[in-house]
C-alpha cells in the first residue's frame, strides 16, 4: 500500500511529535470494551511465505475458530477477474459483510466528485451479485474531502444511494508492518518473523487503548469498535494471535454487524480535512483535544523509528 503522508503532504499537513504512553492508560477503563474486526482492501497477491489463497483461508479460520463476522472492505479492482471473486465469495459464504471500498482505490481529495463517484459506482456493479454485499462505504485513506463543499457532496451522494460511511473508530498502521515484513521475507523466506509479530500485537493494543480512552473523554461513553486492519500476509500469519491478544486484554469481541448498529456511527463530524477515525473526527470537532490529536492520525512514519531501532 501506498503510504498515507504522500496523500496528505498536498494538503500542509506536518505530523506532530506523539508520545504514546502519555495517553493511553495501562489498561482498558472500566467497563468492558467491545471491538469488531473490519478489514480493507482484499489484495490477492502470492509471496514465497503465503499465497493469496493460503493467506485467504488463514484469515478466514482465524475469524472462524471464534465464530467472528468481519466487515471486508473490498477495492472490487481486485476481485474483477473470477479467481478473486472465488475468493471472495468464500467471505460472503461464511456470513461476513462484504462493503464497497471503491474500485481503484483513489484519494478522494485528488479527484473530481464526477470521477470518485463513478468509481464507487463501477465497484457497485462488480460487488452486488454477493448476498452478503451491504451498502457500507469506506473512503480509501480513510479520506473523505479536503473541503466542507468536498466533504458534503460526497455525503450526500453516498445518502442518496442508500449507503452509510463504514467508519473505523481504531485506525493503526497495520499496511507498514506488514510492508517491511514482506520486504524481511522477499530477502529471507525462513526469516524469523517473530518480531514483527510482536512489534504488531503491541502496535495494535497501544492504538486501540488510546481510541478507545479518547472515545469515553470525548463522548463520554464507550462505543462498539471497528478496527481497521488489511487483507495482508501480516494477518495471514498473525490475525489468530492479534485476536487472542484482545481477549487476553479483557476486550469483547463482536461481529462487526453489531458493531455498526452503536448510534456513533450515524455521526457527520464537521472537520476539514475530513475523515481519519471517527473517534478522532469526533473528538477534533469538540475542540477540547487538540493536545492529543496528530494528523495523519496513523501514518508508517511514526513506527518507522521504532521499528529500525529493533531491526525489523
Amino acid at each position: 500500500m501506498i503510504n498515507r503522508r504522500q496523500f496528505v503532504r498536498a494538503l500542509g499537513a506536518g505530523a506532530a511529535a506523539f508520545a504514546l504512553g502519555e495517553v493511553a492508560p495501562a489498561a482498558p477503563p472500566a467497563g468492558r470494551p467491545r471491538v469488531a474486526v473490519t478489514m480493507d482492501d482484499f489484495q490477492l497477491f502470492d509471496t514465497p511465505t503465503l499465497s493469496a489463497e493460503a493467506r485467504n483461508e488463514a484469515i478466514l479460520e482465524a475469524l472462524g475458530r471464534r465464530r467472528l463476522r468481519a466487515a471486508l472492505f473490498v477495492t472490487a479492482r481486485n476481485v474483477e477477474a473470477d479467481a478473486g471473486m472465488r475468493l471472495l465469495r468464500r467471505w460472503d459464504e461464511r456470513g461476513h459483510i462484504i462493503g464497497n471500498h471503491t474500485f481503484s482505490h483513489p484519494h478522494y481529495p485528488d479527484k473530481s466528485f464526477e470521477e470518485f463517484t463513478r468509481d464507487v459506482l463501477r465497484a457497485e456493479e462488480v460487488l452486488k451479485v454477493l448476498p452478503r454485499y451491504r451498502k457500507l462505504f469506506r473512503f480509501p485513506y480513510l479520506k473523505e474531502g479536503k473541503t466542507p463543499e468536498q466533504r458534503d457532496r460526497m455525503r450526500a451522494f453516498l445518502k442518496g444511494r442508500g449507503y452509510r460511511n463504514g467508519h473505523v473508530t481504531i485506525d493503526a498502521s497495520d499496511w507498514y508492518v506488514d510492508q517491511r515484513l514482506r520486504e524481511r521475507l522477499k530477502k529471507d523466506p525462513k526469516a524469523d518473523t517473530t518480531g514483527y509479530r510482536d512489534f504488531y500485537l503491541a502496535h495494535i493494543r497501544e492504538r486501540s487503548l488510546f481510541y478507545d480512552d479518547l472515545a469515553r473523554r470525548a463522548l463520554g461513553r464507550p462505543v462498539a469498535h471497528t478496527l481497521l486492519i488489511h487483507h495482508n500476509v501480516l494477518n495471514g500469519l498473525f490475525l489468530g494471535d492479534l485476536l487472542g491478544m484482545f481477549e487476553r486484554e479483557g476486550w469483547q469481541l463482536v461481529d462487526a454487524e453489531d458493531a455498526f448498529r452503536d448510534p456513533v456511527f450515524k455521526s457527520e463530524p464537521k472537520v476539514v480535512p475530513a475523515g481519519e477515525s471517527l473517534v478522532w473526527a469526533l473528538a477534533k470537532q469538540s475542540g477540547k483535544f487538540e493536545h492529543l490529536l496528530r494528523y495523519p492520525a496513523e501514518d508508517g512514519d511514526y513506527e518507522k523509528a521504532r521499528m529500525d531501532a529493533l531491526g525489523l
